[in-house]
């Protein structure tokens, strides 16, 4: 049974006269990277399938993006009543190839959890950087998402999911005013502008992308009982809708395992291999900051034994410093039709060693579906003699599985167990919830306490104002015509002359007495 391998190289297909001579690419040179190009419906797919099929014969685990579904075709075998076998049947007796079907060991990865196990990562882990780029963030909005990384990580606040990350923007927004000095300033407007580019984002399904259990890249650097490198295939025909969040998600991939993974120099084949399918995604209207990173992965990554080959339909669509990086180069045919598409051209025609027997740049023009123009890498890292390549024939299905075939493979995962079932621990939006209903109870039960004390007073002083007078005692009632036995002489006396000042005598008197005071002054 042909395994795709010959001796320490992957066959590509068939180069030279009559395609009569392998072309291979090194394992040991299959970390240095590579690019798949070509129009629309020249044989990229196919090209990418041949690539992970050998990767996976080699024991090496690989991982890529579904974008039209017809990848996970990887999971079956070709079948011999397949409407392509006698097409291949022939390529393959052109190219000197022995024909054989065989499915890969395949794991299949949904982030929405539809068509494969659930992939989530937390908020953290993104990191800032990464996220402003989801979130397509304003330079300040940028910054305020830092400080709240910042305060989540010095306040212990874990940020697992978006509900945490909302609730700490909250917080941060409450206390501008207090970490204004310490951070800067933070608006409410940008705090606002991160919650509904949030909202968004959300709305797009990466709610299901934030949360726990994490992936953990080990279980997609597995291999299967026979060997093989298991193939991990992300279903991605729904992600293209959200082409930031696709982009975002394969560059955390990247970025993770170049954080993750020691130091291994240059083995003798790679220690994971990650195709980057409709590639352009990662590049448009990235900044700066961005591109550096995605520079810095793909430049030093290689030392960590990850090779990285990029799937698009021009090799323009890659930046310059990272184009210069991809030593294994498959090239399909490209379409001149307008005069930036001849420019495109041959700047491509001009990045090849080149080969005396034909002009590359016709040859790129000129290449059938099926063929490609091809450099591998030498044993010594020197760039291969440019060649036109027959590509053999995929082993395994060309096409999509059934709904009921990929529906039988998950369930039969090991993985199902660990990742189909969502975990929300104790973190951020809880911790931050119960303080604020804690603080809220208090202040109930201090404004309960301060308004039974006004009512209490309040009571007490409507009792005293209203409180009904209470009745003097009444004198005992004398008999009438007596005088009281507590009269004293002076009163009985003062009322005796009262009654004789009454009568004319008495006035007289009066006089006589007062007259004769004053004239004695």
């Amino acid at each position: 049974m042909s395994t795709g391998l010959t001796g320490a190289g992957i066959f590509v297909g068939g180069g030279g006269e009559g395609y009569r001579q392998p072309q291979e690419l090194l394992l040991k040179a299959g970390n240095r990277h590579g690019l798949i190009a070509g129009a629309t419906g020249t044989g990229k797919t196919v090209t990418l399938q041949v690539l992970a099929e050998g990767f996976s014969a080699a024991g090496v685990p690989v991982f890529l993006a579904d974008v039209k579904g017809d990848l996970a075709g990887l999971a079956a075998a070709g079948s011999e009543t397949g409407p392509l076998h006698e097409a291949f049947r022939k390529r393959a007796a052109t190219i000197g190839h022995d024909l054989s079907y065989r499915a890969c060991p395949v794991t299949f990865w949904d982030l929405f959890g539809e068509q494969g196990h659930p992939v989530r990562t937390t908020v953290t882990e993104m990191g800032p950087l990464l996220l402003a780029r989801l979130l397509d963030l304003s330079e300040a909005q940028e910054g305020v998402l830092n400080i709240a990384f910042h305060l989540a990580d010095a306040e212990g606040l874990a940020l697992l999911d978006l509900a945490d990350l909302r609730a700490m923007l909250v917080h941060v927004g409450e206390r501008a005013a207090e970490l204004k000095l310490r951070y800067g300033n933070i608006s409410a407007e940008s705090v606002g502008a991160i919650q509904r580019q949030l909202l968004i984002l959300e709305n797009q399904g990466a709610a299901q992308f934030f949360g726990e259990p994490a992936l953990d890249l080990a279980d997609m650097m597995t291999l299967a009982p026979d060997g093989r490198g298991r193939v991990n295939i992300l279903a991605a025909d729904r992600l293209m809708s959200s082409p930031r969040l696709y982009a975002t998600f394969l560059l955390w991939l990247l970025s993770e395992l170049f954080e993750d993974l020691p130091e291994v120099g240059d083995p003798e084949r790679p220690r994971f291999v990650f195709f980057f399918d409709e590639a352009h995604l990662l590049f448009d209207d990235a900044p700066k900051a961005l591109m550096d990173k995605v520079e810095q992965v793909a430049r030093l990554i290689r030392s960590k034994g990850v090779g990285i080959y990029f799937i698009t339909q021009n090799p323009a669509d890659v930046p310059e410093d990272i184009l210069g990086q991809l030593g294994n180069r498959v090239q399909h045919a490209l379409r001149a039709f307008t005069a930036r598409d001849q420019k495109d051209l041959k700047r491509a025609a001009e990045t090849y060693r080149p080969n005396p027997r034909f002009d590359t740049e016709t040859a790129i023009r000129e290449v059938g579906t099926g063929e490609a123009v091809t450099s591998f890498l030498e044993p010594k890292g020197v760039p291969g003699m440019v060649e036109r390549t027959l590509v053999r024939p995929p082993q395994s299905r060309l096409g999509p599985l059934e709904a009921g075939e990929r529906a039988a493979l998950r369930a039969a995962s090991p993985l199902g167990a660990k990742y189909d079932q969502a975990v929300d621990r104790n973190s951020a939006f809880e911790i931050l919830t119960a303080r604020t209903q804690k603080a809220g109870a208090e202040a109930a039960a201090a404004d309960t306490a301060t308004a039974g004390g006004a009512a209490a007073k309040l009571e007490f002083n409507r009792a005293r104002r209203f409180e009904a007078p209470q009745p003097k005692p009444e004198a005992p009632r004398r008999p009438a015509g007596s005088a009281s036995r507590s009269d004293s002489i002076a009163e009985v006396f003062g009322k005796s002359l009262a009654r004789q000042l009454g009568s004319k005598a008495g006035q007289q008197i009066v006089r006589g007495v007062l007259g004769s005071l004053f004239k004695a002054r």
